[in-house]
């Protein structure tokens, strides 16, 4: 069976769409995306970390609970999704509040 020109000219398009180069705008779409899902990812264990941490109701639950949480924070300060201060901040408010459990 002998093929149309017109489906030749189909074929060779569509080769040409896979040989064709990303461009700028998509490469940036695609790293936008991943780094959302690793951010999104890291703030969502740091937000499970931190309500497992109001959760507990004794001092010494607390206490042995903290270095995880002072973990969490610290690594989402060192990724860039918390400002170094705001960290700081939490950890402070967070301490002072286990001090007050009984």
């Amino acid at each position: 069976m002998v093929e149309s020109p017109k489906a030749i000219a189909d074929k060779k398009k569509a080769a040409e769409k896979k040989k064709r180069k990303q461009t700028a705008p998509e490469k940036q779409a695609k790293q936008s995306d991943k780094r959302r899902l690793r951010n999104k990812a890291v703030l969502t264990r740091l937000n499970n970390i931190l309500k497992k941490l109001r959760s507990l109701k004794t001092r010494q639950e607390a206490e042995a609970f903290l270095p995880k949480v002072y973990s969490a924070l610290d690594k989402a300060r060192k990724q860039g999704l918390l400002h170094a201060r705001n960290a700081s901040r939490h950890k402070s408010r967070l301490t002072l509040a286990v001090k007050k459990l009984a």
